[in-house]
C-alpha cells in the first residue's frame, strides 16, 4: 500500500492508495498538533475497515435500491441493496497514488466495464491540493459510455458527540426503512439547521442544499470538541451522519461525516437530476473544507 504525505506549515495530511483514503489530518492548535479525522494507525486496518473511513467512495455514492437499475443488475452489499458501490466499489481498490510536490498528490483508478454490474469502463482521478488548514478534492471521471457516476468523500469529522452545526439546506429526501430514498422531498424538520442549533443525536439523512445559496459561502459550518469545519460543495446535497452507529475501535458519534453527492438512487427515480455520465459529459466534482482549531 502506498502512502503519500503532504504539509503545508504545520498542518499534515497522509494519504493511501488503498480506497483513496485520507488516513489523517493534523493541525495545529493551542494544545500542539490536533487530528481531526478519524482513521487508523496501521494502514492494513483499512482492508477490514467496515465504515469506509476517508475513503472516496463510488462508482455511485450511498444506496441503489435493489441494486439493479434500467436492466443492469449491480452487485449488492447492503442486504439486498447495493451501497458506496458495493463491495469491491472504489473504496475497496488499490488505486494509484502519485505526489506532485509537498502540497499535492493525485489518485488514478481505471474501473474496467462491468466492475460491481457497471457498465463501461471509466477512468477516474481525484487530485487533493493543502493550503495552510484547507484540502480541496478534485474528482474527475471520463466514461467510455453512459454509465452512472456519483462520487462523495467520506472522512469522519472529530467535532465531538453535539456539535453546533449551520448548513444552508432546507429539504431532505424521504427514505424507507432501508435506507432507500423514496423519491419524495420534505421539510428538513429537525434537521432544519440553517439558523444553527446543535445537530441531532441520531441524525443519517440526505440534506438538499439551498439552490440560491451564495457559492461562495460554506455550504456548511461546524463547531464542536475545540474545532470549526467549513465546507464548499458543487453538489445538489450530502448525506449528514452523526456517526450514532460507529463501533470498535471507535466510539458512537467519535466522528460525524458530511457526504456531498448526487442525489442518492437517481438511477432509480426519473424526477431526481440525473446522474448519467458519457463520453461527452465527463463527471466532475470540487470539495473543499477547511478545518482549523476555534
Amino acid at each position: 500500500m502506498d502512502i503519500v504525505q503532504l504539509q503545508d506549515g504545520e498542518t499534515r495530511v497522509s494519504l493511501l492508495s488503498y480506497g483513496a483514503r485520507t488516513q489523517d489530518w493534523v493541525i495545529p492548535s493551542d494544545k500542539g498538533p490536533r487530528s481531526v479525522i478519524l482513521g487508523h494507525s496501521d494502514p492494513d486496518d483499512y482492508r477490514r475497515d467496515p465504515y469506509f473511513l476517508g475513503a472516496i467512495v463510488g462508482r455511485v455514492a450511498n444506496r441503489i435500491g435493489d441494486a439493479a437499475y434500467g436492466g443492469h443488475r449491480l452487485v449488492a452489499n447492503d442486504g439486498k441493496h447495493q451501497l458506496h458501490g458495493g463491495p469491491g466499489g472504489l473504496w475497496a481498490v488499490d488505486w494509484r497514488l502519485e505526489a506532485d510536490g509537498e502540497r499535492r498528490a493525485r489518485w488514478s483508478y481505471r474501473s474496467p466495464a462491468g466492475e460491481m454490474g457497471f457498465p463501461g469502463t471509466v477512468d477516474i482521478s481525484v487530485t487533493v491540493t493543502l493550503a495552510a488548514t484547507t484540502l480541496t478534492y478534485d474528482m474527475q471521471a471520463q466514461p467510455d459510455c453512459e454509465t452512472p457516476i456519483s462520487l462523495a468523500q467520506h472522512n469522519y469529522y472529530r467535532l465531538g458527540p453535539a456539535p453546533m452545526a449551520r448548513i444552508q439546506a432546507d429539504r431532505r429526501l424521504e427514505r424507507d426503512g432501508a435506507g432507500i430514498m423514496t423519491g419524495a422531498i420534505l421539510p428538513a424538520g429537525t434537521l432544519d439547521l440553517r439558523t444553527g442549533a446543535a445537530m441531532p443525536r441520531e441524525a443519517d439523512d440526505f440534506l438538499l442544499f439551498d439552490e440560491a445559496r451564495d457559492p461562495d459561502m460554506p455550504v456548511a459550518d461546524l463547531n464542536g470538541d475545540g474545532l470549526r469545519l467549513r465546507l464548499w460543495s458543487d453538489q445538489p446535497g450530502a448525506q449528514l451522519y452523526s456517526g450514532h452507529g460507529l463501533g470498535a475501535p471507535f466510539a458512537p458519534r467519535a466522528g460525524l461525516c458530511l457526504e456531498p453527492s448526487g442525489y442518492p438512487n437517481a438511477v432509480n427515480i426519473p424526477a431526481f437530476p440525473s446522474i448519467m455520465a458519457s463520453p461527452d459529459r465527463p463527471y466532475r466534482q470540487i470539495l473543499r473544507v477547511a478545518v482549523e482549531a476555534s
